[in-house]
């Protein structure tokens, strides 16, 4: 059973590490970010603050699935 468990923890560790880093890739620099990536240019203001805080809270998702994933397969791995 620890192991079915150590598995779906790693899985979990990594789909959260890939999601993070798309994620995090996606957030604006200095131009616009996703606004920018799908044509909205300037004129999408309104559009883009409202996708760029949920990217956002998607991203902070993420990264505590991240962070929760690393601390529980510290105690599941086997010490050597």
């Amino acid at each position: 059973m620890r192991d079915v468990i150590l598995y779906i923890t790693l899985v979990l560790n990594v789909v959260s590490m890939g999601a993070l880093i798309a994620g995090i890739l996606m957030h604006s620099g200095r131009g616009g970010g996703l606004s920018d990536m799908f044509g909205g240019g300037g004129g999408a203001a309104l559009g883009s603050t409202a996708a760029e805080r949920n990217l956002n809270r998607i991203t902070f998702v993420f990264a505590l699935i991240w962070i929760f994933t690393l601390l529980a397969l510290s105690f599941l791995l086997p010490v050597i």
